[in-house]
C-alpha cells in the first residue's frame, strides 16, 4: 500500500518523517503527477470534458469576478498552427487542448451594460485575471488526473503571442496566459524531483540563508535520479560544456538569455491593459 511518506520521498527525494496521514485518490495523484506529453489515439469523450471544464470553472476567482476564459482548440489546422508558434510539436496530436487566457474584456462589457464607469484599469487587475486563469488551469489539471488522463501546462503559447491571440481571435483585454494538452497517457515517466520545501515554504518571513547548500544537496539528488545528458547542456557556446551539469547549472544558464518574450508588456498595453 502506498503511503503519504514514500510519496514524499519519491517527490523530493529524501526521508520525511511525517506522521502518517490518511491517504486519499486526490492526495496521492496530486503527489505523484507527472507532466505528460504523449498521447493515446484515442478520443476524450464529450461528457467527460464537459466535466472537467466545469471543474476548472469551479476553481477559486478574485471577488467572484472570473476573469479568464478557456479557448478549446478544436480545428486540426489550428493546432497545427498552435505547435508550430508555441514550437512544441507534440501538441498537434493531443486529443484536448486548450488555451486559458486572463479575460478582462468581460468585466468591462458587463459594466457598459450595467451602465457604469470601469475604473479598474490598472496592473492589478492584469494580476487578478492572470491568477484567476492559473486557478482555473490548475483545476482542470486535477480533475482531469484524478480521471485518468495526463496533462502538460505550455507556458510557449505567450511566445509567439501577438500571433496566438490573432490564432485565437482574441479581442482586447483579453491575453493566453498558458495551453493545455491533455488525453490518455502513452508513455511512463518519472515523479520530477522538486525543491526542497526548506527552500520555498517559510514560516513567519522569508529566509533563504541556507539557499547554497540546499541548492547543492538538490543537485546532486536531482542529478543521481535523472542527470541531463551533455546534449542537453543549454549554451555551450557560451560556457562550455560542464562536467557536473545540475539542476541550478540548467537553471542559471536558461535564464541568462531571454526567452523572446520581451514583447508581451508591449501586446498587453496594445491590447487594452493599462499597466500602472
Amino acid at each position: 500500500m502506498v503511503k503519504v511518506r514514500d510519496l514524499l520521498r519519491a517527490r523530493f527525494g529524501v526521508a520525511d518523517n511525517v506522521t502518517e496521514v490518511p491517504l486519499n485518490i486526490t492526495l496521492e495523484g496530486i503527489l505523484a503527477r507527472r507532466s505528460i506529453r504523449k498521447f493515446q489515439d484515442r478520443n476524450v469523450p464529450d461528457a467527460l470534458l464537459r466535466v472537467l471544464l466545469a471543474c476548472a470553472q469551479s476553481a477559486p476567482a478574485k471577488s467572484d469576478l472570473q476573469q479568464y476564459s478557456i479557448i478549446h482548440v478544436t480545428d486540426g489546422q489550428k493546432k497545427a498552427r498552435l505547435a508550430r508558434l508555441a514550437a512544441t510539436p507534440w501538441i498537434e496530436a493531443a486529443p484536448v487542448v486548450l488555451v486559458f487566457c486572463g479575460d478582462g474584456r468581460r468585466a468591462r462589457r458587463i459594466s457598459e451594460l450595467r451602465g457604469k464607469p470601469y475604473g479598474q484599469d490598472n496592473l492589478d487587475s492584469f494580476m487578478n485575471a492572470a491568477v484567476d486563469a492559473g486557478l482555473a488551469l490548475q483545476a482542470f489539471i486535477v480533475a482531469a488526473e484524478a480521471a485518468g488522463l495526463g496533462c502538460c501546462a505550455i507556458s510557449q503559447v505567450r511566445t509567439a503571442i501577438k500571433q496566438v491571440a490573432e490564432l485565437l481571435e482574441l479581442p482586447d483585454n483579453v491575453f493566453p496566459l498558458a495551453g493545455l494538452a491533455a488525453g490518455w497517457p502513452d508513455e511512463p515517466r518519472e515523479v520530477t524531483l522538486r525543491l526542497p520545501p526548506a527552500l520555498v515554504v517559510h514560516r513567519d518571513r522569508y529566509d533563504d540563508s541556507n539557499l547554497e547548500a540546499e541548492i547543492d544537496g538538490y543537485d546532486q539528488r536531482r542529478h543521481a535520479a535523472f542527470p541531463i545528458p551533455a546534449r542537453g547542456q543549454f549554451h555551450n557556446d557560451l560556457y562550455g560544456q560542464a562536467e557536473f551539469y545540475g539542476w541550478s547549472e540548467h537553471v542559471a544558464r536558461r535564464l541568462s538569455r531571454n526567452e523572446g518574450r520581451e514583447t508581451l508588456r508591449a501586446f498587453l498595453q496594445a491590447h487594452g491593459f493599462a499597466l500602472d
